[in-house]
């Protein structure tokens, strides 16, 4: 028994030490944690029960039947994050460079059939190079099963991926259909395809850093939710965010304990519409003012800035929040922001999560680039995810409602449920100005006449009484007790049933 014991010590420290200290050193002069690190930190102290430690390749190619290390390049295990159970994988960048065989595929495999049987989210933590070249198709076939489960997780469990090295080949299909991407800035990048075969392929000279990093990724393809500074700050971010998250689709959202009080007035928002209404105003500023303490967790922060999506709190229970920025060209909707609004929308009403639109739109963005671009498909996305939506959803109109962006943006037509406006709010076709240059063309060459066209036009649509006659807004509200009305309206709603037409699946324009 003592030899046994003897034993499992020293493979637990072998196991312990991936790829060696030399190249522990090396990551850590990297400026990046070794993956048992990142685990430690992420997950709370002392939860964390690791499986799979002593697995080791079985590959006899190339040589590699000399070369095994316990582990083979994944740390697989669960643990608790604030108390909740949560899986978690993170490839180890000190063993065969994180590269997935077929024996460390299916180490991941195993906690993905757990976390989805046990309906608990699962966080994948990567730094890795791709596939291992000397396993070939095993390693491929590996890759295919991960994806496999990637897919019958989605919308049952969250799905969380961490970026926080070399991700790249197969290695960047798995986060692209999880729930979210987050990456490490200067040290994590994704891409299919690497500089030198970009090179070879099509003679463009560029960096890791040009071609997949955390830069690029929050601010131009979208692929990346977020970028934090370093290790550290991401994984407590990821433990924030985990916060917010239901376990899965059936759990309900996260109850926390709050000192806000449900009827907290906040009279400063009644002047945070500017007189002017082609001034703008920061929407945050509302968001932050009616949620749960200030807490705002911002999905996509530095994309598509003209609409802003994330989960709060309101009266310690989790709530998206989508909202046009006019801040940003006028908050106008794009087809960026069309596209981002609509994944968000979506995620909220797997995970039973209720949504509050603040809506302050002055209709679709115009021009070739827009239309040449695919607009109307994109914008079809955001209405498509409103409009099917079983959740409870809350609509405030602060300013601007234009044309169709109007519909779009949870109006009455497209189920939802309790909507507000503001006194400040102007629902209609279009803004007076070209309202009147269009039903009276012929009077144009007149300013005069044109001038009291446009005021007349103002004064008749240029408020939220014309939608209220017709119910399809519930109650125009001071914007002080805005939060007031939220939390009534979401308490209303609790028990909420809503069912869609049976169907294999629906046919988003994708």
């Amino acid at each position: 028994m003592r030899n046994v014991l003897e034993e499992l010590e020293r493979r637990r420290d072998i196991a312990r030490l991936g790829g060696g200290e030399a190249r522990i050193a090396a990551q850590h002069k990297r400026g990046k944690l070794t993956a048992r690190e990142r685990i430690e930190l992420l997950m709370d102290e002392g939860s964390f029960e690791e499986f799979d430690m002593y697995v080791e390749h079985r590959s006899t190619d190339f040589g590699m039947e000399k070369t095994k290390f316990p582990g083979d390049g994944v740390v697989t295990g669960w643990g608790t994050i604030n108390g909740r159970v949560v899986y978690v994988f993170a490839k180890d960048f000190t063993v065969f460079g994180g590269s997935l065989s077929e024996a460390h595929a299916k180490k991941i495999i195993k906690i993905q059939d757990m976390a989805l049987q046990n309906r608990a989210p699962i966080i994948g933590l990567f730094d890795a190079g791709g596939a291992r070249i000397q396993e070939g198709v095993a390693a491929l076939g590996g890759y295919g099963e991960v994806f496999l489960r990637n897919v019958l997780a989605s919308g049952v469990i969250p799905q969380i991926s961490v970026i926080m090295g070399p991700c790249a080949g197969g290695d960047v299909y798995s986060p692209a259909m999880t729930d979210f991407i987050f990456m490490v800035k200067d040290t994590s990048y994704m891409f299919v395809t690497g500089p030198d075969v970009v090179k070879t392929v099509t003679n463009e000279t560029v960096t890791a850093e040009e071609l997949g990093g955390a830069k690029v990724h929050t601010t131009k393809s979208s692929i990346a939710d977020r970028a934090y500074e370093n290790d550290v700050e991401t994984l407590l971010q990821m433990r924030r965010l985990m916060d917010f998250l239901p376990a899965n689709n059936k759990s309900g959202v996260p109850l926390l304990p709050t000192k806000d009080v449900p009827d907290r007035i906040e009279m400063s928002l009644d002047t945070l519409i500017p007189a002017n209404p082609n001034q703008p105003y920061d929407i945050k500023e509302l968001i932050l003012k009616v949620v749960d303490e200030g807490d705002f967790f911002e999905i996509q922060d530095q994309f598509a800035k003209n609409i802003v999506t994330g989960f709060a709190r309101m009266e310690g229970r989790t709530v998206g929040i989508v909202a046009n920025q006019p801040m940003v060209l006028a908050g106008v909707l794009d087809s960026d922001a069309s596209r981002k609004a609509a994944r968000f929308v979506r995620f909220c009403d797997c995970f039973e999560i209720p949504i509050i639109t603040f809506v302050d739109v002055p209709g679709f963005l115009p021009g070739t680039a827009q239309e040449y671009g695919g607009l109307i498909k994109h914008g079809a996305k955001l209405l498509f995810a409103y409009s099917e939506a079983t959740v409870p959803k809350i609509t405030v109109i602060t300013r601007k409602a234009y044309g169709g962006a109007y519909d779009v943006m949870s109006s009455k037509h497209i189920r939802g449920d309790v909507n507000y406006a503001w006194p400040s709010a102007e629902i209609a076709v279009m803004g007076a100005k070209g309202a009147a240059e269009i039903l009276y063309r012929a009077e144009l060459g007149d300013p005069e006449k044109i001038k009291a066209r446009i005021d007349e036009y103002q004064a008749r649509f240029a408020n939220p009484f014309v939608a209220a006659e017709r119910g399809y807004i519930d109650e125009v509200i001071m914007p002080h007790g805005t939060r007031r009305r939220i939390c009534r309206a979401l308490n209303m709603l609790r028990n909420k049933q809503a069912q869609n037409p049976w169907k294999k699946h629906d046919n988003i324009p994708l």
